[in-house]
């Protein structure tokens, strides 16, 4: 994977610095226990100028996933998506993808997270997607990993926190010594989770199936977008516990979130899926249309830079 492409300025705490003066402390809490918490979002370049997909709500989910830890939010979602297109508008950026991150910073050590001082940052950057530009057009080989999703009582998935990760890391190293594209994680059950950053819906006899969140699985913006396209469009959705052998017998499998957006997957453990199939197709050019500003039904969902 390239190296990340720097900007000028990012955001640290209601300021804009340099991009290598951005920095925290070797001691910051965080670093030391994953206690942070962050989101991913795109800025598309749209016939009107750049806009940021969904920014509100991503917004919004980074604050519940702080007070899930008990992390107070020293800044509102609303601050938050204003201090977004202003760091965006300072690059000069066309495009580009957001990562906002809340950290317990520098002055305490150990378990104990909450004497921590709470630092906020924003970095923009223009990134591809994830899996490649190849992969949205024909699709990803993908294998179920021998690690397990984390479970609902021990690290919650629904929690978009740093050291949730690290459990996807394990899956995509291990997918990338197997010779795979991506890992799809199982939880304890034996019942289809998501990738490593990514959700997951299958498609059989036209009925598209996404697991549920009780099964342990981010609950997911992409997913959610994913949904309504389909219903609009009139497909039939529903949200069901799936098995491994329900994506090896699926007509077509598919990969969705912010770094991926819509990805087809071709074949699970070397059973072949096949070739990006029409229902995929159709949402993932939904999908492009609508974050791209080509689908006027679904500008609200676009906030201007």
């Amino acid at each position: 994977m390239p190296a990340l492409e720097t900007v000028d300025k990012i955001w640290m705490d209601g300021e804009l610095v340099d991009w290598d003066d951005a920095k925290v402390h070797v001691l910051s809490h965080a670093l030391h226990y994953g206690s942070g918490v962050f989101e991913g979002i795109r800025c598309y370049e749209t016939p009107s100028g750049p806009a940021v997909f969904r920014l509100t709500e991503h917004m919004q989910r980074l604050g519940r996933s702080a007070k899930m830890l008990r992390m107070d939010a020293p800044y509102s979602p609303e601050q938050l998506v204003e201090a977004t297109l202003e760091l965006i508008r300072a690059n000069k950026l066309p495009s580009c993808y957001i990562r906002p991150l809340m950290m317990r910073g520098y002055g305490v050590m150990g378990l104990d997270p909450l004497p921590a001082p709470v630092q906020t940052t924003i970095a923009v950057w223009p990134w591809e997607s994830y899996l490649g530009e190849e992969a949205l057009k024909s699709g990803v080989d993908a294998g179920i990993s021998s690690w397990r999703q984390r479970a609902n009582n021990s690290m919650p998935p629904q929690i978009k926190a740093t050291g949730n990760y690290l459990n996807s890391s394990f899956a995509r190293m291990e997918a990338n010594d197997h010779g795979y594209a991506e890992a799809i994680l199982l939880n304890e059950a034996g019942y289809v989770c998501e990738g490593t950053g990514e959700n997951i819906f299958v498609v059989r006899d036209e009925l598209i199936m996404t697991p549920p969140v009780s099964d342990g699985i981010l609950d997911g913006i992409t997913r959610d977008t994913i949904v309504a396209l389909a219903e609009d469009l009139g497909m039939d959705v529903i949200e069901a516990s799936l098995t491994r052998t329900d994506l090896y017998a699926a007509d077509e499998v598919f990969f969705c979130g912010t770094a991926a957006e819509v990805v087809p997957i071709r074949s699970v453990d070397h059973r072949a899926i096949g070739e990006p199939g029409p229902v995929t197709l159709a949402l993932q050019e939904a999908y492009f249309n609508v974050v791209r500003g080509r689908d006027d039904e679904y500008d609200y969902w676009l906030e201007r830079v």
